[in-house]
């Protein structure tokens, strides 16, 4: 079923637990996050990234996972992720997504502010959850950040009282320490930080940059007040490490077909293994 950021992350902190999002950026993706959710039967939270909306597929790739998501037997947010103008976030709302993400972190925080009012009071309208940013999570995919951001990006605990009290944001993503994209040296989190802002702010909390950290950070982060965990990079590497293992095998002499279900399984088997790391509990809606 089709929820809102708000209904599938109201249990999280009282039961200490996360929800998983993860980036949908094809079929053979989206499909195996659905699945996974469904075999263990927990909520979870489908995101599309913003570059799919600059595509002509876009249109269709919505349809399905929306309808997907309708059909599931477990609740599915859907969820724009990293939506940096305002003519992406209202089209994400235009194609049905149930929450949006803002993402003004590079912005002034005036504007980042001004910016953020502005969405939630139309994306409340619709029905819509949003999700911003204090602080800012460095790296991409693409574009790795090499070692841990300065802390001159991560999130200030009194910034996010403010943004959150003069906003009305749903969920809030903090800056403690991680990247986006695979994460090089070691990651040291600033769970003092996180600590505070817990105590401070009463929206949920958002934790960009999962992929790279190990089982205790993620522990440790859930036990701090982190309720939704953005996860993309090594699911998108599982996948196709098992789709070159079987091409490789068969030298090459293959066809989609008989690839596509070890990446879906891989997929799939990522994603589990999250929801495990996690803790994400079965979540019942009236």
């Amino acid at each position: 079923m089709l929820v809102t950021l708000n209904e599938i992350l109201k249990e999280t902190r009282e039961k200490k637990y996360a929800v998983g999002a993860f980036n949908a950026t094809d079929y053979l993706l989206g499909e195996a996050v659905i699945k996974a959710a469904e075999e263990a039967n927990v909520p979870v939270i489908m995101m599309v990234p913003t570059p799919a909306f600059k595509v002509k597929q876009t249109p269709y790739l919505m349809q399905f996972i929306l309808d997907r998501a309708r059909k599931a037997s477990v609740p599915v947010c859907m969820h724009l992720d990293h939506g940096k103008d305002f003519d992406i976030v209202m089209q994400a709302i235009h194609y049905g997504c149930s929450s949006v993400m803002f993402d003004g972190s590079l912005l002034p925080i005036e504007e980042n502010l001004e910016k953020t009012k502005e969405i939630v009071k139309i994306a409340h309208a619709c029905g819509v959850s949003v999700e911003a940013e204090i602080g800012h999570v460095p790296g991409s995919k693409n574009q790795p950040a090499t070692g841990a951001p300065d802390e001159s990006m991560y999130t200030d605990p009194e910034d996010a009282v403010m943004f959150v009290k003069e906003t009305g944001v749903d969920a809030l993503a903090v800056s403690i320490g991680t990247v986006h994209g695979a994460f090089v040296g070691e990651p040291k989190l600033d769970f003092d930080r996180l600590k505070k802002i817990r105590e401070m702010v009463d929206v949920p909390l958002v934790l960009h940059g999962g992929s790279g950290l190990p089982e205790e950070d993620f522990r440790k982060c859930i036990e701090l007040g982190i309720s939704k965990i953005n996860f993309f990079t090594e699911l998108a590497t599982a996948v196709s490490r098992a789709a070159y293992g079987v091409m490789k095998e068969k030298e090459g002499n293959i066809m989609w077909p008989d690839v596509s279900p070890t990446a879906e399984q891989a997929g799939i088997d990522a994603v589990k293994e999250q929801f495990r790391i996690f803790n994400t509990q079965p979540l019942h809606l009236n």
